[in-house]
């Protein structure tokens, strides 16, 4: 007996073209289904039909990563350290900032990826089989090739099967082709090429539902075998790499490792050589400094910077699931977009109708626009600026109403209950049916009393090979007999829409002014020659035609149906763009971001909503379809990424290829996406941005962040967010960095002086200051809103560092000279007040008076910090022209530091703890005049900066302006 190969690509590729009898041979199956014991058989062979989940990293591991990255190994050795030197108390308070920050990134981050999970449940419980001749209701689990499945409207199906037999059956493909029109099934051998797996008409899919209709399907895939199964393996096998903050951190972690260490070593070496200090106290001194150049506070500052960007990105719609995805928002450089529902609406809606109409100036046919958008059915039917009634239109009338009968959407009216937010009007169904019903309404049609009048017998449904679908009434009141005028009694009519070359093909007659009349090729000519213009314009394009259908009817099909049709209009639509887009899209080009349209729509379509919002400028874009897209080489694909480019006709699954091909490129991608087939390219993403409104769990799983609203200016709103968090780490880099140098030169100063300088702080003061004083100011810097122009620049170079050598010169010999030459003088200024006047060496290094010197200094620094707090709002701009109140956040942080330096200064605890004394409360007016000195200091800076750049820039534009008048521009 042979086997079934499960999964094998010549299976799949050969079953669809195959007539149903050798489908049943093909798979050792029959009509009346499997044998018990032939099925207990095969689930043997072929295991479970359920997805199986890679062995990811236990939790275990996870969990221990938030306290191993090379920043938390820093602090634990410096706490090693501290212990070694008998500073328990200094190893306690360093530790406990790697628990807690570890403790928060993890709780943060704990949404490890569940994609399979959510496939999981995405597949039913039961399924419904012929076994023994006879329907069973089994767990879906237990499914094989070669088992015959039932299926009937609204039932989820858990295998991938080829139908046998189908009465009307649509299948929601929509999971896993991101398409939500209802795809019609057919059980005819299929020997088209060229067909995507999702394409065939016979085949059916895991995951997907069937929206109408029953079926009877021959399993043919379980398991891992199906298309699910193969996007789960794909999505499971991609490693998630590290975003361009962590690979920063880590960068910056060496540069802060290198350079307080190296600093030990020096001072360690000048103590003993220098100083004469015994080797004990020198490498105490040496783990001062160390301490000193380590800013403990900076990673738990990081992490919550990134915590507090992702809430404000909440209320500005974007979910952002891992905090590191924070800051890559910042560096993206391209985004690749779909178009339906992120770059528009999701909303079709009814723009222009056109008429045949042969009048005097020989013009054929009239155009009609259409008022109004979405599907709130109010607007105006307007021929130039006059507004026309179907009442006195028969022609219209007859348009409209064919239109609104051949439908199968629902629209549905704003309920009571919904607050004014979401009081709006939905709909069931194809959207495109949709807004044909919206046209209705609109049009002042009495829909309930049409549907009375007219109601349906039966519906040939759409098929793409036909491009067709026709539903057929009875018209008026002929279901009783009664009379109906022009059409005579018990008149059927079969309505049909489709596609306009392929309905005109089969029309003889046009509806004319209240009659049939023969359709010439004038007429034709121009309504296709309207069909192309519409087109042109971005419209989707929908014939509508009619037929009586008199005497008795044996079957209705589109053979029967479909011919000697009358031809009653075009109907154009179109998907409008969201009013935001277009802002947003000018927003990216200013801030020299990317955007590259991909979608399943048509070329020219995608095209005209393109250059409608932006996304397109040059003349002739390349539009690359899916199938061109699949005869590319790597190279080619590339090349072609070069200039301005719209993929059209592509699935979903193609998205991949393209995503990888730009990062390969160098760029940084964020991927939009919604669909099951879209997760192996949202986890590709260097951030996937998934649809929260019309996404899938599985791609919600996916993706590092969800759009609320699934609006595409959101994610603009989030990369202005992520540039505004990069800049604000780097200010609070900035500002902690500012308060090592006078942590440090106590240190100095005391080693140089072999001792005859007392130590102005020591490793307690310089903690309490890293993971007291500076803190809260710091995460306030992280919560600045955007500076202006911010979205003017260009993205961040992933090669440029966080910490630069104008970033160290700003903190350490400029603003930090002058913190530290503040700190030395509080701590001399209390000796002074107390008899020591003039006195800079062999001063009392113990005792109260010592104590309240190094708690003079220790106050200095905080003071200073204040004024540094300001100056590093922004790096150029004056201080004096950012609101004052437009962070209340950087108050609370003033706030807190103020009240931890009285506490340290007058509380007995914190003297115990620290090593502090109170002081006189008349020092306070000395530290309060200290505030303004680094904030003016660096207003001087930032004032030759300004300088420097507007030279810059004059430059720039005088040699542009000769270089034109030469000749070479």
């Amino acid at each position: 007996m042979k086997e079934i190969k499960v999964g094998n690509e010549n299976l799949t590729a050969k079953i669809p073209s195959l007539p149903v009898s050798a489908v049943f041979d093909e798979m050792r199956t029959c009509a009346e289904g499997l044998t018990q014991e032939a099925a207990a058989e095969r689930l043997e062979q072929y295991g479970l039909n359920k997805l199986q989940e890679a062995r990811g990293k236990p939790l275990y591991i996870k969990f221990l990563a938030n306290f191993t990255h090379m920043m938390a190994m820093l602090i634990w050795v410096g706490g090693i350290m501290a212990i070694i030197a008998q500073m328990p108390q200094l190893a306690i308070a360093v530790w406990m900032v790697n628990v807690i920050n570890g403790l928060f990134s993890f709780w943060q981050e704990y949404r490890a990826e569940k994609a399979t999970e959510a496939l999981k449940k995405m597949l039913p419980t039961y399924a419904r089989v012929l076994r023994d001749r006879e329907e069973k209701r089994i767990l879906a689990e237990e499914l094989v090739p070669g088992d015959v499945v039932l299926l009937a409207e609204g039932e989820k199906i858990s295998a991938d099967c080829r139908l046998v037999e189908q009465a009307q059956l649509r299948v929601d493909q929509s999971t896993l082709t991101g398409e939500s029109r209802p795809i019609s099934k057919t059980t005819e051998a299929v020997v088209q090429e060229g067909l995507s797996h999702t394409e065939i008409p016979n085949l059916i899919f895991a995951g997907t539902n069937v929206a109408s209709g029953t079926a009877k399907a021959v399993v043919i895939s379980t398991g891992m075998y199906t298309v699910f199964g193969k996007i789960a393996d794909l999505t499971q096998s991609m490693e998630e790499q590290l975003s361009p903050l962590q690979k920063e951190l880590k960068v910056a972690t060496r540069v802060i490792t290198y350079i307080a260490v190296g600093i030990g070593i020096l001072f360690f070496i000048l103590a003993v050589a220098v100083a004469g200090v015994t080797l004990a106290e020198s490498f105490i001194f040496a783990i001062g400094m160390i301490v000193a150049f380590v800013p403990e506070g900076m990673l738990p500052t990081v992490t919550l910077a990134l915590a507090m960007g992702s809430q404000r990105m909440v209320k500005r719609h974007a979910l952002i699931k891992r905090l590191s995805a924070v800051e890559t928002l910042g560096c993206t450089s391209v985004i690749c977009t779909d178009k339906t529902g992120t770059l528009t609406q999701n909303e079709m809606t009814v723009r222009s109708l056109w008429l045949p109409n042969k009048s005097t100036d020989q013009k054929i046919g009239k155009t009609i626009n259409v008022t109004g958008t979405g599907y709130e059915p109010v607007g105006k039917l307007m021929e130039g600026k006059t507004e026309l009634s179907i009442r006195e239109d028969k022609q219209l009338y007859q348009l409209i109403k064919a239109a609104y009968l051949c439908n199968n959407a629902r629209l549905l009216s704003p309920t009571d209950d919904q607050d004014d937010k979401e009081s709006q009007w939905t709909i069931l169904g194809d959207p495109t049916e949709a807004c044909l019903r919206v046209l209705g309404v609109k049009s002042g049609l009495d829909v309930e009393n049409e549907e009375r009048q007219n109601p349906r017998l039966y519906e040939v449904a759409f098929d793409s090979r036909r491009k067709r679908m026709s539903t057929i009434h009875y018209v008026g009141e002929a279901q009783s007999g009664k009379s109906i005028g022009f059409y005579g009694k018990n008149s059927r009519m079969a309505f049909v829409k489709g596609a306009p070359k392929e309905t005109l093909e089969l029309c003889t007659h046009m509806f004319l002014n209240g009659e049939e009349v023969p359709l010439d090729e004038a007429t034709c000519a121009a309504a296709m020659a309207a069909n192309d213009r519409l087109a042109r314009d971005g419209l989707r394009v929908l014939a509508v035609a009619q037929r009586t259908i008199a005497g008795e009817f044996l079957e209705y099909t589109d053979e029967t149906v479909e011919l000697d049709l009358v031809f009653l209009g075009l109907i154009a639509m179109m998907d409008p763009p969201r009013k935001e887009v277009a802002e947003a899209v000018e927003k990216c080009h200013h801030a020299g971001i990317r955007i590259v349209m991909i979608t399943g729509d048509y070329g020219l379509t995608a095209e005209s909503i393109a250059r409608r919002i932006g996304i397109v400028t040059t003349q002739h874009p390349r539009i690359i379809t899916g199938f061109e897209l699949d005869s590319l080489s790597d190279e080619d694909l590339k090349k072609a990424m070069k200039e301005e480019v719209i993929f059209a006709r592509v699935a979903p699954e193609n998205k991949l290829r393209v995503v990888t091909a730009i990062q390969e490129l160098g760029e940084i991608v964020a991927v939009t996406g919604d669909g099951v087939n879209d997760a192996p390219a949202l986890k590709k993403a260097d951030i996937g941005v998934a649809m929260g409104i019309s996404g899938t769990d599985v791609a919600k799983e996916a993706a590092s962040m969800i759009l609320t609203d699934d609006n595409f200016a959101s994610i603009v709103n989030a990369i202005e967010e992520g540039r505004s968090i990069y800049a604000n780490i780097k200010k609070f880099t900035t500002y902690v960095f500012t308060s090592n140098t006078p942590e440090a030169w106590p240190f100095v100063l005391f080693v140089m002086s072999a001792g005859r300088i007392p130590l102005a702080l020591n490793v307690m003061h310089v903690l309490s200051i890293d993971l007291g004083t500076d803190m809260v100011p710091a995460i306030g810097l992280g919560a600045e809103p955007p500076e202006p122009g911010v979205m003017d620049n260009k993205p961040r170079n992933i090669k440029d560092h966080l910490i630069t050598w104008p970033l160290l010169f700003r903190a350490y010999p400029y603003l930090g000279s002058f913190q530290s030459i503040a700190a030395m003088a509080a701590f001399y200024f209390m000796y002074w007040t107390n008899g020591y006047w003039g006195k800079l060496i062999d001063l009392p290094s113990s005792g109260d008076l010592y104590r309240s010197a190094t708690a003079m200094a220790l106050a200095a620094v905080v003071f200073t910090q204040i004024g540094n707090l300001f100056a590093q709002r922004s790096e150029t701009i004056s201080g004096f022209k950012i609101p004052l109140f437009r962070n209340r956040l950087l108050w609370v942080g003033i706030a807190t530091e103020l009240t931890l330096i009285v506490l340290i200064v007058y509380t007995p605890f914190m003297h115990t703890f620290i090593g502090t004394n109170s002081f006189p409360l008349s020092n306070w007016l000395f530290l309060i005049l200290l505030i303004p000195l680094l904030f003016l200091a660096d207003e001087a800076r930032k004032w030759f900066a300004r300088k420097a750049l507007k030279k810059e820039k004059e430059n720039r534009l005088n040699g542009l302006a000769k270089n034109t008048e030469g000749g070479e521009v």
